[in-house]
């Protein structure tokens, strides 16, 4: 029973690892990468779809990414979208291709970022830290109906609070890596 709790905590604690990463990826950093243009959604056909579904986002250089849609008739769709996105990008239309320069980042810009990035963290701390209550309460609750001993309530909560350690050391080591990446030149 209580391995079934610790799998259920581990499976959410995972969940907010994996939440935190994909609010990283969309803090831009100076460098361009697909996944910048995750959250933009093109008005196809009547439906918001996710540009990655009606256009293929690639990596020119370092400093620039191209949008190829696969209709030509969505390209100003797609441009206006991507301008009215929050990112603060500028795109340009070259042909049958969208080039979208990345911009450099201020200090003060590169500042706001590590703040964004440091409320992310915090957010995926707290899911953890819910996920470690809610297993504890569960183990609680086995205890009050006398299904486990409180041996094995002690050693349950031990087994959860390395789980949640382990987990929020991964959170700092994921904060660590992205504030170095936001500051750099």
């Amino acid at each position: 029973m209580i391995n079934d709790i610790k799998a259920e905590a581990e499976k959410k604690m995972k969940k907010s690892l994996e939440s935190l990463n994909s609010a990283f990826n969309k803090i831009r950093t100076g460098r361009a990468h697909p996944s910048i243009l995750d959250s933009v959604t093109v008005n196809y056909y009547g439906q918001e779809t996710p540009l990655k579904q009606v256009a293929s986002v690639n990596v020119e250089d370092n400093r620039t990414l191209t949008v190829s849609p696969w209709e030509k008739n969505l390209m100003p769709t797609i441009e206006k979208a991507i301008m009215a996105s929050d990112l603060g990008l500028n795109p340009a239309t070259s042909g049958d291709i969208i080039r979208i320069p990345m911009p450099m980042l201020t200090e003060e810009t590169r500042k706001e970022m590590v703040k964004q990035a440091k409320a992310d963290a915090e957010h995926g701390r707290v899911s953890i830290r819910n996920a470690r209550r809610d297993a504890n309460s569960m183990i609680k609750d086995l205890l009050k109906e006398k299904e486990i001993t409180e041996d094995d309530e002690r050693k349950g909560e031990d087994e959860i609070q390395k789980l949640t350690d382990r987990h929020i050391a991964e959170v700092e080591k994921m904060l660590k890596a992205k504030e170095e990446d936001l500051m750099a030149v």
